[in-house]
């Protein structure tokens, strides 16, 4: 009798743990979806927010547009970093965000990259094509770097006069590559992706006045299950050690929605 009761009591326990277990993991773990231009900074991130908290992080990247849209489609993801402001609000005006944990925590700067035999400009107003160059540039459609060139370059009176001669990348650090490789004469990116690259220069950087105004905001997923753990990694961007970080990688960090210098 004592043995039945036994045996009754661990399937019992056994049960109760297996029905624990997914919710406890889900508790302990979040899944960030990141624009491209945040991988390596993401990548010195990751270990040090998991050791102080221990909570797993699972990170996908791509162009802000495009993991916006597989969002929307009800991709599990718990957070979402974006490079620039439109994304978010796109998701917010289907109530897919929790509003209150909106954050700014970065800036950039587009720049024009080629190759370290290309001569540098002194600005972008200066670019001139030759007939079997080509320019890349992150598809304005769904990739922040490639909006903000986009509106820079029309407004020079640029974008009609060399777009037959463009190259259109996925993400940014397609359009880096692009030009690493040699396949492309020239690339604009982010600042902080010519910095991490030893294969190009930057050319010259893009008059900040030319574009929107290029922010980092991050924000946690209406329904993800582990709101608390992405509302803890959000506060953690802010964090003195996240600002050296992005320092360290070409970025100008935010402070109470201020650039610091």
């Amino acid at each position: 009798m004592r043995k039945l009761i036994w045996i009754w009591s661990s399937m019992i326990l056994l049960f109760l743990c297996s029905c624990a277990s997914p919710s406890d993991s889900s508790e302990m773990s979040i899944r960030i979806a990141a624009a491209a231009s945040l991988k390596d900074v993401m990548e010195e991130l990751t270990p040090l927010f998991e050791e102080q908290y221990n909570i797993e992080i699972e990170t996908i990247y791509g162009g802000s547009g495009k993991l916006a849209r597989q969002i929307e489609q009800g991709a599990p993801v718990d957070v979402f970093l974006s490079a620039d402001l439109r994304w978010i609000e796109l998701l917010k005006e289907q109530n897919l965000v929790e509003e209150d944990t909106y954050i700014e925590y970065a800036t950039n700067r587009i720049v024009l990259i080629g190759d370290d035999s290309t001569s540098r400009l002194d600005t972008i107003q200066e670019l001139n094509l030759k007939e079997n160059e080509q320019l890349a540039v992150g598809n304005p459609e769904s990739v922040p770097a490639g909006t903000y060139t986009k509106q820079a370059l029309e407004r020079i009176q640029l974008w009609s006069r060399l777009e037959d001669q463009m190259v259109f990348g996925s993400d940014v650090r397609q359009v880096l590559a692009y030009v690493e490789s040699g396949q492309v004469d020239y690339g604009f990116v982010y600042a902080s992706d010519a910095m991490i690259s030893d294969k190009v220069i930057t050319l010259t950087k893009v008059d900040h006045n030319l574009h929107d105004s290029i922010v980092y905001p991050g924000i946690v997923i209406s329904k993800s299950r582990s709101k608390e753990q992405g509302q803890k990694f959000l506060t953690f961007l802010t964090s003195d050690r996240a600002t050296e970080i992005y320092n360290a990688y070409g970025f100008n960090p935010m402070r109470g929605g201020k650039i610091e210098q």
